[in-house]
């Protein structure tokens, strides 16, 4: 660091830092606090990961608070919904078997779950008891067909829609992910 007096009324040195290191001070602790919050974050654990297989449901209700949806699955089971639509991202679906105990527990927004969506034999119901109620729909009626729209994230970072797209008869078509038209901003793709 550079001392300078001269021209100072006051005669106190003035400093002259080097431009790579003005401000480095002031910006550390706010680092450190960032960096700490992201590993205590890192660190906790999804509320899906809470459960096991053969759990007594109610613990479901007890930890999530009750469904959002409930759809009934062709075993005589039920799944039950926890969604963040239509602005979130996850929806947590759990399969409860018929005598009441957990099956499995998972967020279904997402691309692995997407992919089981079987075009030209899915229906709406399918796609509805699969991945809940969707953020936004939407009917074409020059195409016959209706879209419907659910926002998830992708590796953890992009902010996308994952779109299903409906024949008149309400059969699966066509699927399609796009970027959140929420979330762009500026000239970015995503």
């Amino acid at each position: 660091m550079l001392t300078h007096t001269e021209g100072r009324p006051d005669g106190n040195p003035l400093r002259l830092e080097p431009a790579a290191t003005r401000g480095r001070a002031r910006r550390l602790p706010v680092t450190a606090a960032a960096l700490l919050a992201a590993a205590l974050l890192a660190g906790c654990a999804q509320p899906w990961t809470a459960f096991q297989p053969g759990e007594d449901a109610s613990l479901l209700a007890t930890r999530l608070g009750k469904p959002a949806e409930t759809y009934s699955l062709p075993d005589g089971g039920k799944r039950l919904m926890w969604p963040t639509q239509p602005l979130g991202y996850t929806t947590i679906a759990a399969d409860v078997s018929a005598d009441g105990k957990i099956e499995s527990v998972r967020q279904v927004l997402q691309p692995d779950e997407f992919n089981q969506a079987q075009v030209g034999a899915w229906t709406k119901q399918d796609v509805l008891v699969h991945f809940g109620r969707p953020a936004a729909t939407k009917a074409m009626p020059r195409l016959n067909e209706e879209v419907w729209s659910y926002r998830y994230r992708d590796s953890g970072t992009w902010q996308l829609l994952y779109n299903f797209y409906f024949d008149q008869s309400g059969v699966l078509r066509l699927t399609q992910q796009s970027p959140d038209p929420l979330r762009q901003t500026g000239n970015t793709l995503y």
